[in-house]
């Protein structure tokens, strides 16, 4: 038997080896990476900017095709406690609660949608639910409520049963905190620790993220992300009422992913962590803020050179990056691949030896 010891110091051989694996790796989401690209799907912001209803969003197949996009949260469910005691939960043009939910609830039947997240998850993508947003209602009242909230986003969405499944028998990858409005901080320290605690004996891994403003700390989120474990915090660097966004980039003073990362090295519970840089993927998907696709890959690279907390990239929306020339496909090869980067580097360091036994 022959044992190669990979370690070139030119070696074709090796960057063939690199470029292949790293190819098979992009394509999926791998939370160690620094190079994943996170993309909301669900709201139709590209038509909700527009007032129309051209089919910008399109249907989860489309950006289950496409490669470059490796997490896709669904977005929204906006209502924790809704008509019939479920939450109110719909995808815009694509499913809406306004068209055929389930009896004496306002929560939408997309049964339609598990082929299509299926077909992601089998290419290695993860799908998780967004709960929150502009406007929502996601308030509790105590924690004992927050659990049993819990339990029915388990039994709704992820690893448990009932027979008002809004995907059928599709089980997504976890849940997506973007909480925009006051509420309960402790109901949803709750929550959160119920959602992990019902998945720490499952037998797939599910994903906690969540989706600050860039001011550090967030008003509604701050104290939940220092006292509960999350995988990945996509940072939405977007001119929110605030100067931290992806204008404020040259300006140390105001941009704010160092105290992020910051963060993450010595608050966070999961010292893992991972932190995006959230952008808006067209001029009309946020108010002022937009930065082309070379930019905003010049700015992950660098920021991956300088915090090894960057796990890569979140766009709002998918609908906006479809409509802006595939905004997200440009983004994704403006900003490189973490792994095939660090690889590089160890190539100077070791070298080819057979070992014979």
């Amino acid at each position: 038997m022959v044992i190669l010891c990979y370690k070139a110091s030119g070696g074709s051989f090796l960057s063939f080896i690199v470029f292949a694996a790293g190819l098979l790796q992009t394509t999926a989401f791998d939370n160690s990476r620094s190079d994943n690209l996170a993309v909301y799907y669900g709201q139709d912001s590209y038509d909700a900017a527009r007032g129309s209803s051209s089919g910008g969003q399109g249907p989860l197949s489309a950006f289950c095709a496409d490669d470059t996009i490796n997490a896709i949260p669904v977005a929204f469910l906006s209502s924790f406690f809704s008509t019939g005691g479920l939450p109110e939960f719909d995808v815009a043009s694509t499913c809406s609660s306004s068209g055929a939910p389930f009896p004496g609830t306002k929560l939408a039947n997309c049964g339609f949608m598990a082929d299509d997240i299926t077909a992601c998850q089998a290419k290695g993508k993860i799908i998780t639910l967004s709960l929150g947003g502009g406007g929502a209602n996601v308030a509790f009242t105590s924690d004992s409520q927050a659990e049993t909230f819990a339990d029915t986003v388990w039994n709704l969405f992820l690893g448990g049963t009932s027979g008002t499944r809004p995907f059928g028998t599709a089980v997504l990858d976890g849940i997506d905190l973007d909480i925009e409005s006051g509420g309960s901080t402790s109901g949803l320290i709750a929550f959160v620790n119920k959602i992990n605690s019902n998945a720490s004996g499952a037998s797939k891994k599910y994903y906690v993220t969540a989706a600050p403003q860039c001011v550090f700390p967030d008003a509604n989120l701050g104290p939940v992300l220092n006292a509960v474990a999350f995988d990945a915090i996509y940072v939405q660097f977007l001119p929110y009422n605030n100067n931290c966004g992806l204008q404020s980039y040259n300006d140390p003073s105001a941009w704010t992913f160092g105290a992020w990362d910051n963060w993450a090295k010595t608050q966070a519970v999961n010292k893992d962590v991972k932190i995006y840089i959230g952008a808006p993927a067209s001029s009309s998907a946020a108010g002022s803020g937009y930065v082309d696709a070379a930019t905003l890959g010049q700015i992950a690279q660098d920021t991956r050179t300088k915090y090894s907390s960057f796990g890569g990239v979140m766009l709002w929306d998918a609908s906006q990056a479809y409509s802006n020339g595939n905004y997200d496909k440009q983004v994704k090869s403006a900003m490189g691949t973490g792994a095939l980067n660090r690889m590089r580097r160890r190539r100077r360091r070791t070298s080819v030896v057979p070992i014979s036994t």
